[in-house]
């Protein structure tokens, strides 16, 4: 299992580096000693991380806001919001949008949603090499 998740981050890290957008933001982040290469395959390693999702703004109300705060050791790609309401049928989804600071994520509700007790809310962050980590909300 171990030598199979090294192989793909080998692989992952050959694929992402040759491609030139993505193996100059890799080689922004590397250090003395380091190679774009090195942080690809590393950054393979590493899920994103969900430090807060902020719900307190949401009302139900199209325009209503759900902040997610999402870091990771080297970019977050992006954030994926899903909104169900309690029998589990789908209100509304959805990208967030990133903010100024770099890492609060921003989800403006397009749908009216007229009862959401018991709602929930999914977010999806996932970073350059696709690794994703969902956390879920209740309202």
């Amino acid at each position: 299992m171990v030598q199979s998740k090294f192989q793909q981050a080998i692989i992952y890290g050959k694929t992402a580096t040759a491609d030139p957008a993505i193996k100059a933001l890799y080689a922004k982040k590397a250090t003395a000693g380091q190679s774009a290469f090195n942080v690809a395959v590393a950054d393979f390693f590493n899920a994103p991380n969900i430090q807060e999702i902020d719900i307190s703004a949401y009302t139900g109300q199209v325009g209503s806001l759900i902040r997610v705060r999402a870091t990771d050791d080297f970019n977050v790609a992006d954030v994926f919001v899903h909104i169900t309401n309690a029998d589990g049928s789908l209100v509304e989804e959805g990208a967030a949008l990133l903010q100024s600071n770099g890492v609060d994520w921003v989800y403006t509700a397009t749908k009216q949603n007229d009862s959401f007790a018991g709602d929930k809310i999914t977010v999806t962050v996932t970073d350059i090499p696709r690794n994703t980590t969902v956390e879920e909300k209740a309202m």
